[in-house]
C-alpha cells in the first residue's frame, strides 16, 4: 500500500513565509513539516510514497530526492493548478494500486496513527477517515459518527450547529473507487475531498478511525510557534559538535540548534527556541519561544520573544520584539488572544533599537530603519523610517 502525501499548496495564511517556500517546507524544530509526515509513513512500514507537488515544488524535490535518506522510494506527481485536495488525489490515479493511504503534508501525526488507518482498511475494506477531538471543531471539517460509521461531514459549521467535537484529521485510506466518487461530486470552486465525503457520508461505507496522541496542525503563523514548542517538549537533547556556544552564554535544554550556529557571550536562549543552520545570536541577546530560520542574525542586546525570524533576516542591535498575546486579522478573520510577538520576513533587516509591537508581520526584504517602531502588517520590500 502506497502513501500519497498532499504537498502542492501554498498556504496564504502563512505569508510572507510562504511567498518563497511551500507551506509543507516550513521548519519545525529545524525540520520541514513534510519531513515529519514522510517519517511517520516510513515508521508505519510504508516504503513507497507519492508526493503531490505544485507550488514551489523544487524546494520539496531538492530536499527529499528519491527518498533514500528516509529508507523509502519517493516519486512525485505534479498538480499544475492547486484546485483542492480532491483534485490533488485525482492526479495520482495512474501511479497507485488498488489501495492507498492519503496524508496531508502539513499535518504532523504519529506513525501509530498511520498504522491504525492501514489496519482498519485491511480489516474492513471500507474507505477510512481519520477523526480526532478538537476544542475548536468549527475551524475544521466536523464529523458525525454512528458507532464507527461516518454519517455526516460538515466543513467549518457555525458553532451553534456543529454536530460533534470530532474533526477530520486529514488522513484517509481508499481504494480506486474514490476517483470516480471525486469526479461525480459537483464542487463549486476548488474540488475538496470533504465535498465528496459530504456527498457519500451516510451510505455506510466510510468508517471513522479515532486518532489519539500526536496531531499538530499549522494553519496560522502563531501555530508555527506552538507546534515548534510541542515538538521540542518531546525531543531528546542532542549534541551539536559544529555549534559554538560561548562559555558565558546559556542555551536551555528545550531548544534545538542547527549546525554552524554561534551563540555569543552572555546571550540567553530560553526554552521553545529553534535556531536554524548558520544562525548568529549576538552577545547579551535574549531569545525565547521563537523559530529562527537558517542564516538569520540576531545582533547584540536584541530581545526576541514569541517571534518567527525568516531566512537571512537581521534583528538589529538592541531591537525589541517584546512578545505576548495579541489580536490579529488574517484574510479578513479576526483572531483574538494569539501568542505572536512578530514575524520578520526572509531577508528583512531591522535596524538597531527597533521596537516591534505584538502581532506585527514584516514582509520579506523589508528594511526598518534604526530606532523605528512598527506594528500591524508591513508589505514586502518596503522601507520604514523613524517618525
Amino acid at each position: 500500500m502506497k502513501a500519497v502525501i498532499l504537498a502542492a499548496g501554498e498556504g496564504t495564511r502563512l505569508e510572507p513565509l510562504t511567498a518563497v517556500r511551500p507551506k509543507p517546507m516550513l521548519p519545525v524544530a529545524n525540520k520541514p513539516l513534510l519531513e515529519y509526515v514522510v517519517e511517520a509513513a516510513a515508521e508505519a512500514g510504508i516504503d513507497e510514497i507519492v508526493i503531490v507537488v505544485g507550488y514551489k515544488r523544487e524546494r520539496i524535490q531538492n530536499h527529499f530526492g528519491d527518498g533514500d535518506d528516509w529508507g523509502v522510494d519517493i516519486e512525485y506527481v505534479l498538480q499544475e493548478k492547486q484546485l483542492g485536495t480532491g483534485h490533488a488525489i485525482l492526479q495520482v490515479e495512474d501511479v497507485v494500486g488498488d489501495e492507498f493511504v492519503v496524508l496531508n503534508g502539513d499535518l504532523i501525526m504519529g506513525s501509530e496513527s498511520v498504522e491504525r488507518l492501514v489496519r482498519r482498511r485491511e480489516a474492513t475494506g471500507n474507505t477510512v477517515m481519520s477523526v480526532i477531538r478538537s476544542r475548536q471543531p468549527s475551524a475544521y471539517g466536523v464529523v458525525e459518527l454512528d458507532g464507527d460509521t461516518v454519517v455526516s461531514v460538515v466543513e467549518k459549521p457555525p458553532e451553534h450547529t456543529q454536530p460533534s467535537n470530532l474533526i477530520n484529521a486529514g488522513a484517509y485510506a481508499f481504494d480506486r473507487s474514490i476517483f470516480d466518487a471525486i469526479r461525480e461530486t459537483d464542487s463549486p470552486g476548488e474540488q475538496a475531498i470533504t465535498d465528496t465525503f459530504s456527498r457519500i457520508a451516510g451510505h455506510g461505507d466510510i468508517e471513522g478511525v479515532r486518532f489519539e496522541g500526536q496531531w499538530l496542525d499549522v494553519s496560522h503563523l502563531w501555530d508555527l510557534l506552538s507546534v515548534n514548542g510541542r515538538i521540542l517538549d518531546h525531543m531528546a537533547a542532542a549534541d551539536h559538535p559544529s555549534v559554538s556556544v560561548h562559555e558565558s552564554a546559556v542555551v536551555s535544554d528545550n531548544c534545538v540548534v542547527g549546525p554552524d550556529t554561534y551563540v555569543r557571550a552572555n546571550a540567553t536562549v530560553l526554552p521553545g527556541v529553534s535556531l536554524g543552520a548558520n544562525v548568529e545570536v549576538g552577545s547579551n541577546a535574549v531569545v525565547s519561544n521563537s523559530v529562527v530560520f537558517a542564516d538569520a542574525t540576531i545582533e547584540p542586546g536584541a530581545v526576541v520573544r514569541d517571534c518567527i525570524v525568516g531566512e537571512n533576516a537581521t534583528v538589529g542591535e538592541n531591537a525589541t520584539v517584546s512578545g505576548g498575546d495579541t489580536d490579529i486579522v488574517v484574510n479578513g478573520n479576526h483572531c483574538e488572544n494569539v501568542r505572536l510577538g512578530g514575524v520578520v520576513g526572509d531577508n528583512a533587516d531591522l535596524g538597531g533599537g527597533v521596537t516591534v509591537s505584538p502581532g506585527t508581520v514584516i514582509g520579506n526584504g523589508t528594511t526598518v530603519a534604526t530606532g523605528a517602531s512598527v506594528s500591524g502588517r508591513i508589505e514586502s520590500n518596503a522601507t520604514v523610517r523613524r517618525g
